[in-house]
């Protein structure tokens, strides 16, 4: 007679959370075998420990490599195989012998489970079992005290190992999701959470269940203090919004009939809430088969019984574009969403980019247009945009920094109000400091600049300085800047808040 292979879920580190099957398999075991580093110490030993009974043998399998190199002929996946073949011989002579064998695994077996290597190599030869266990996304789940998902919501489940920009457009295109495996991944997993606007919801949970557990905003963490027992946990998206109940949404008024064949319609959605739609806008979305956009922006559209949404990250506008044409053109009504007005930096230029390099033959597109960031931050201050005004973006990503400094230098010395849009990013630091020197160059220093965040959303923050005491490094992508000309008043409102306007009248 031969032994029995068990796989054992010892759940996420507080030994209290294992099962009773796994606990009494374990102290029925002929052969206890769990994996550790060359240090010799066992995570999963440790949790299994409060179980175990004299007289057990013990397998040790000792990983040759772990983060660091190998002189393997194969590399590290040459040295792991031949680890994982060596690891199943052991456990085949207990086997062979008629011992019981429990593998000890953290979690549970078949969830990113060392245990899954040994089941394919024996599971043909011995009989095998394995025993579930707590997830580290439900414990996580259970330390933050928060739901993962709820009704029709989507869970996605992510190794942190995945390329940033994969990363960013799975987590773009669902409402909730873990993201495991972080350590050494941690900072192009935050910069997939910041790229797919989802960053300020992410929470960081370390060790959940253990004695030494942490929890904490993703976005406050400090990247060399992370170990590989971590996660990132987007919980349910429902239950933030019934903790922070959003603006109703006007019902909107009925689209027109679509006409024959496919559509895309490039639709603003406004620089925040429901609130800045327009019904225009609202119709259009509701009447869509599909909607396609940045995550973020998806989010904010209203659900419909049968319409599907296509969410993606923030650098791949072409893609979005060529995937709503195609849509389109086999007869589907696409709306593609954008924030502000989708005629300024924003989606309509991409689609009709690939409109004219011969995308979506026979697909029609029209434009939807919505409050732009710059008509909004200007209604929070007056009317600074009151005359003859410029806008213009500092992004450098799709022209080069040499135009950007000559349309400043020119606006600058026609003396217009300038509506700068994309003033910084934690890629582009310099940007912002440079267009304050060039503006320098014909502006006086006390010209007024509005600095203004998030209008209308809940971190909203509108601030009047001056072009001289503007300090670049107190703004971020967030931001919009308008910078007065030499004719535009600030004056002191009844409320004590600065009024700012630009004269129609050069009289």
């Amino acid at each position: 007679m031969t032994g029995r292979l068990y796989g054992v879920g010892l759940g996420p580190g507080d030994p209290e959370l294992m099962t009773v099957k796994a606990a009494r398999l374990i102290g029925e075991a002929d052969v206890i075998a769990y994996h550790s580093a060359r240090h010799g110490r066992s995570i999963a030993r440790s949790v299994a420990e409060p179980y175990l009974r004299e007289g057990q043998l013990e397998e040790r399998l000792v990983y040759p490599v772990t983060t660091e190199t190998t002189d393997h002929p194969g590399g590290y996946e040459g040295a792991i195989a031949d680890f994982y073949e060596l690891s199943a011989k052991k456990l085949a002579e207990h086997l062979d012998a008629g011992r019981d064998v429990v593998l000890l695994c953290e979690g549970d077996p078949f969830f990113y489970g060392s245990y899954m290597y040994m089941h394919e190599r024996l599971a043909g030869r011995f009989e095998a079992e394995v025993v579930p266990g707590v997830t580290s996304v439900s414990a996580a789940a259970s330390v933050l005290g928060r739901p993962l998902v709820q009704r029709d919501e989507v869970l996605t489940v992510l190794p942190g190992t995945l390329p940033a920009p994969e990363l960013a457009r799975r987590l773009a295109d669902t409402e909730a999701a873990a993201v495991l495996k972080l350590g050494r991944t941690f900072g192009s997993v935050r910069e997939a959470l910041a790229e797919s606007g989802k960053l300020d919801d992410a929470w960081y949970v370390e060790r959940a269940t253990w004695g030494q557990q942490r929890v904490e905003p993703f976005a406050d963490v400090d990247p060399e203090s992370v170990p590989y027992f971590s996660l990132a946990l987007l919980p349910s998206p429902a239950y933030r919004s019934r903790v922070e109940p959003a603006a109703a949404s006007p019902a909107p008024a009925p689209a027109p009939a679509p006409a024959e064949g496919g559509e895309v319609v490039v639709v603003g959605l406004g620089p925040a809430g429901p609130e800045w739609l327009t019904p225009e806008a609202a119709a259009e979305l509701a009447a869509a088969d599909h909607i396609v956009g940045y995550g973020p922006y998806v989010a904010r559209v209203p659900q419909r019984a049968g319409q599907q949404r296509h969410a993606s990250g923030n650098r791949v506008e072409a893609d979005r574009a060529v995937e709503a044409l195609q849509l389109a053109a086999s007869g589907a009504r696409v709306a593609v969403v954008s924030s502000g007005d989708p005629g300024v930096f924003a989606m309509a230029s991409a689609v009709l980019e690939q409109v004219s390099a011969g995308n979506g033959a026979g697909a029609r597109v029209r434009i939807v247009p919505g409050v732009t960031a710059a008509q909004a931050a200007a209604s929070r201050v007056g009317a600074p945009l009151g005359h003859d005004y410029c806008v213009l973006s500092l992004s450098d990503r799709l022209k080069p920094w040499e135009i950007i400094e000559r349309r400043l230098d020119a606006a600058g010395a026609a003396d217009l109000v300038l509506a700068l849009y994309n003033p910084a990013s934690r890629t582009r630091v310099t940007q912002l400091a440079n267009a304050r020197e060039v503006l320098l160059r014909h502006r006086d220093p006390a010209t007024p600049v509005v600095v203004a965040r998030d209008v209308g959303g809940p971190e909203e923050d509108i601030r009047v300085t001056t072009l001289g005491g503007l300090d670049p490094s107190t703004v971020d992508m967030r931001c919009l800047l308008i910078v007065g000309s030499s004719r535009t008043v600030v004056e002191e409102g009844p409320d004590g808040r600065s009024v700012v306007w630009t004269p129609r009248s050069y009289s």
